[in-house]
C-alpha cells in the first residue's frame, strides 16, 4: 500500500484547515497544533517550507500567523511532496541498495507502477485533494491505456 509520510500528512492538515476556514484568517503553528494534536516543531517547520516556496505567506507581529497565498488549483499533489519531503516519494530500484536487485523479476512492473504514480499524482491539484465539494473518485483525466502504462 502507498504510505503518505507524516510531513505530507501535516502539509495536507494545514491546507485542509485553510480550505474549510477562511483562507484569508491567519493561523499559526500552534493554533494547528492544538486543534488537530499534531507535533509542534514538525507542524512549525511543514508550515515554514510551504512559506519557502510561496503556497503559504507568513505575516509577521504580536497577531501574526500564515494564510495561503497560491492557488491550489495551480499545484499538484506531486509538487507538494517534492517540495515537503525535498526528493521524489516513489520507490526507484536503482537507487536502493536492494540485495535482490540483480535476480528481481519485477524491477519493471515497479517502474511502470511508479511512472504511472507519478503521472496520477503531478495531474492531481490540491483543490481537487481537499476540496469537500464532491465525494466521488477524483478525476485527473489520467488516462493509463493512452500513456502505455498497463498495470
Amino acid at each position: 500500500m502507498f504510505k503518505i509520510n507524516k510531513k505530507v500528512e501535516y502539509a495536507l492538515i494545514v491546507l485542509k484547515h485553510f480550505e474549510k476556514n477562511s483562507q484569508n484568517d491567519l493561523v499559526t503553528a500552534r493554533m494547528i497544533c492544538d486543534q488537530y494534536l499534531t507535533p509542534f516543531d514538525t507542524t512549525s517547520k511543514v508550515m515554514q517550507t510551504m512559506n519557502n516556496y510561496g503556497i503559504l505567506e507568513s505575516v509577521q507581529g504580536v497577531k501574526g500567523g500564515y494564510k495561503v497565498s497560491a492557488n491550489l488549483d495551480k499545484i499538484s499533489y506531486l509538487q507538494l511532496c517534492q517540495m515537503i519531503e525535498g526528493k521524489s516519494f516513489v520507490h526507484d530500484c536503482a537507487k536502493v541498495k536492494c540485495s535482490l536487485l540483480e535476480s528481481c523479476n519485477i524491477v519493471g512492473p515497479i517502474k511502470r507502477l511508479n511512472e504511472s504514480l507519478v503521472d496520477f499524482f503531478s495531474q492531481l491539484t490540491l483543490a481537487q485533494l481537499l476540496s469537500e465539494q464532491s465525494q466521488r473518485p477524483i478525476n485527473t483525466n489520467y488516462n493509463s491505456q493512452s500513456e502505455g502504462h498497463h498495470l
